[in-house]
C-alpha cells in the first residue's frame, strides 16, 4: 500500500526542510510514502531549497507563477499514485506524527475519508476570530449537507483513491477545502473525524489565509450545494 502526501508550498523557506524531514521519518508501518511537493511560484528562495531536497523520496512539481493552494493540490493529485492521499501544509502547523491516527479508520475499513479535527485534539490556542470563523463554516457545512463535521477547514484530509474518483477540483485558492468537502458529501460519503494536534501560526509568522477567504469559502459551500 502507498500513501501519497501532497504538499502545496508557497514561500516557506523557513519551514520546508523541517516539514520534509518530519514527513520522511514518520513511521506508518508497511505503507510506502510518496511525497509530492508542488512549489506554487515561490519567490523567497524556497525553489533553491527544494532542488537540494528532491530525491527518490520527494518529487517536486513547479508552477511558474503563484496560482493558489487549490491549484497546487490539483497539480499534486494529477501526479499521485497512492492508494491513499493526504494533504500536508508546509508551515509546521500540522504534525505528520498524526498520520497513523488518520490512517487507522481507513485501514480498519471504517471510513473512506478521514478529517483531522483541530478542535478535538491538543492544540495551541488560535485567535478568537479565527476560531469563530472556522466554527461558522463548519456549522454551515452541517446545515447545507446534513452532516456533523467539527472542522471542515482542516488541512488534514485523508482520502482513499476510490473516494476521489469522478471528482474534479475547480478551486484555485483556499476554497479547495469547502469544494472537496461538498463534493465528497454529495457522493454520500460520510466523513470520519479523528483528533489531531495543531500549532497555528500568526500572520507575522507567515500565515496566509485571511477573512476574505472565509467569505469565499462560504460562497463555495452554497454554490457546490446546488451545482457541480
Amino acid at each position: 500500500m502507498k500513501l501519497s502526501v501532497i504538499m502545496p508550498v508557497y514561500n516557506e523557506r523557513n519551514t520546508i526542510q523541517e516539514i520534509l524531514r518530519r514527513v520522511r521519518t514518520v513511521d506508518i508501518g508497511e505503507i510506502v510514502k510518496e511525497i509530492i511537493v508542488v512549489d506554487d511560484g515561490s519567490t523567497d528562495g524556497t525553489p533553491d531549497i527544494l532542488k537540494l531536497e528532491e530525491d527518490s523520496t520527494v518529487k517536486v512539481l513547479k508552477h511558474k507563477v503563484n496560482q493558489g493552494k487549490g491549484a497546487a493540490i490539483r497539480t499534486g493529485l494529477g501526479a499521485a499514485t497512492g492508494d491513499f492521499i493526504i494533504i500536508q501544509d508546509a508551515d509546521l502547523e500540522y504534525d505528520p506524527d498524526d498520520y497513523r491516527t488518520l490512517l487507522a479508520p481507513i485501514l480498519k475499513k471504517k471510513a473512506e475519508v478521514v478529517y483531522g479535527s483541530r478542535f478535538t485534539g491538543e492544540h495551541r490556542n488560535m485567535l478568537y476570530w479565527h476560531m469563530l470563523g472556522n466554527k461558522f463554516l463548519s456549522f454551515m457545512t452541517n446545515v447545507l449537507y446534513n452532516t456533523t463535521v467539527s472542522d471542515m477547514e482542516t488541512c488534514y484530509k485523508l482520502f482513499t483513491r476510490e473516494a476521489l474518483e469522478g471528482i474534479e477540483i475547480k478551486s484555485d485558492k483556499f476554497n479547495f477545502e469547502p469544494e472537496i468537502t461538498a463534493k465528497i458529501l454529495k457522493k454520500k460519503i460520510r466523513v470520519y473525524e479523528v483528533p489531531v494536534s495543531y500549532a497555528g501560526r500568526e500572520y507575522e509568522e507567515g500565515k496566509k489565509i485571511t477573512w476574505r477567504d472565509g467569505f469565499s469559502a462560504l460562497w463555495a459551500l452554497v454554490k457546490y450545494r446546488f451545482t457541480d
